[in-house]
């Protein structure tokens, strides 16, 4: 009999550990074999993806076979996390590691099918700070890269440690074959606490939409205005804080917030940044005028 391979050995005993102390808290959300995936995280709490969901009720099907009706707690459709309110029984909330996986850990994923079963599969920790595109096109950042293979609509499963505990949610596929999981840190764990209580973030909207760079500057060439970087407004909602200020249709964003725009994510962070006072300087230009706006902001929309 050959001799028994002691890094299969290891690896076999490591897999089947996190199986059995992070599967159980894994379910199926969506119906007709669900769309992706969640984990429990408190009693009567599942964690999941906003892409996940599509109404304000959704199905959750558990280790034990049951399929139990959930409703939407709270959502942050910008960072792509949701949480729903859903009868867990007996089954204990995934443990949290508490140490910041790095390039080259080996990892675990666990994912329910639509069938009922866990799929493991392992990989490495490829990389880190990597970013990617939220449901609403916002750039979510800090993300963490393995290898470990899984099926479309594993979105929502646990990435794990040997231990069994969650150090990520796999959120987003890449083109290459890779997932890209947000890190179960600190301030994830601080945003999942907050959507468990409710509590859906709040972020400010202008309430505009912007045309992309190349058609921007198509326009601006096609009625004669010289090239100048920034966004240009295609749409603007009625109602909306940016109509109330004065933008129209075909203004060039230049700036926000003392800060010059060189693409959405810039505008996205001085929306962030304007949080706390509720207000927005724009400098616009409107053909070849130049003119300052200060957008006045309500309660900003969850």
């Amino acid at each position: 009999m050959a001799a028994t391979n002691p890094v299969t050995t290891a690896l076999r005993a490591a897999a089947t550990a996190a199986v059995e102390r992070a599967a159980p808290s894994v379910v199926r959300v969506g119906r007709h074999g669900g769309r992706g995936c969640g984990v429990v995280v408190a009693k009567d709490r599942v964690l999941t993806n906003a892409h996940n969901l599509r109404d304000r009720t959704t199905a959750v099907a558990f280790a034990d076979g049951r399929n139990v009706q959930g409703e939407i707690t709270a959502v942050d459709p910008d960072g792509d996390l949701a949480v729903l309110e859903v009868d867990t029984g007996e089954v204990a909330p995934i443990a949290w590691s508490d140490e910041a996986p790095v390039t080259g850990d080996v990892v675990f994923t666990a994912a329910r099918t639509p069938g009922g079963d866990v799929r493991v599969t392992f990989g490495m920790v490829s990389g880190v700070e990597r970013a990617f595109r939220g449901p609403r096109g916002r750039r979510v950042t800090g993300s963490l890269e393995h290898t470990a293979p899984l099926a479309r609509g594993s979105s929502g499963s646990p990435v794990v440690d040997e231990d069994g505990r969650m150090i990520g949610l796999n959120t987003a596929r890449l083109s290459e074959g890779l997932y890209l999981a947000l890190p179960a840190d600190a301030e994830l764990r601080e945003r999942v606490d907050a959507l468990v209580r409710g509590e859906s973030p709040r972020r400010l909207v202008l309430g505009v939409g912007i045309a992309r760079a190349d058609v921007a500057a198509k326009l601006r060439a096609s009625v004669g205005l010289p090239e100048r970087a920034g966004l240009l407004v295609r749409s603007v909602e009625d109602g909306s804080p940016a109509a109330q200020a004065g933008v129209v249709v075909g203004d060039l964003l230049t700036a926000a917030g003392g800060n010059e725009l060189a693409s959405v994510d810039d505008l996205h962070e001085a929306l962030d940044a304007a949080r706390e006072a509720g207000t927005l300087a724009l400098h616009i230009v409107r053909a070849t005028e130049e003119l300052d706006l200060i957008v006045t902001f309500g309660d900003a929309p969850a």
